[in-house]
């Protein structure tokens, strides 16, 4: 008999910014970053954030694009990564995305299971979101409103409030 591997919740998250990150316009934003990014580190169920030297992740390139900015993280479980996306500062930030990102019509967020210990590489996550914006929802890659549980887990209940499920 096989032993079950524990499995944690990697996410990313890309955002289109309206605006260059050094403007008047995205200034709320990214005097934001540090706090938010503290609130994370601190969080019930948090296990790892991209971060480069910054401190961020918004010098770290994805898909090529200079535009867009990029969120990863690892979690103990959907409900630790909720309590934190939906509360606090994060919440605030998220209540105002649309003043500082476009609105994209494919797929930003995605989420999947990893095994404990394993730290997602951008090469992966761009790889999981192609992947959902071509196949829909799977166990490889998912969004909040398609749960998928780990391997041999028992299903996961539940979605996020109506009208918080985008990217930040």
């Amino acid at each position: 008999m096989s032993e079950a591997v524990a499995a944690e919740l990697a996410q990313v998250n890309l955002a289109r910014l309206k605006f260059p990150l050094d403007s008047p316009e995205l200034k709320d934003f990214v005097d934001q970053l540090d706090p938010v990014n503290a609130d994370a580190d601190t969080a019930d169920g948090f296990v790892w954030r991209l971060q480069s030297e910054g401190g961020d992740a918004t010098d770290i390139p994805v898909f090529g694009d200079e535009w867009l900015i990029v969120n990863m993280s690892v979690w103990r479980d959907l409900e630790s990564l909720k309590g934190f996306m939906y509360a606090g500062r994060h919440r605030q930030l998220l209540a105002r995305r649309r003043e500082w990102f476009e609105r994209v019509a494919e797929a930003m967020v995605a989420l999947w299971w990893v095994p404990a210990g394993h730290r997602p590489t951008v090469a992966e996550a761009e790889a999981r979101l192609l992947h959902l914006r071509t196949h829909g929802p799977s166990p490889y890659a998912f969004t909040f409103r398609a749960l998928f549980p780990p391997q041999g887990a028992r299903p996961l209940p539940g979605e996020v409030p109506e009208g918080l499920g985008c990217s930040l």
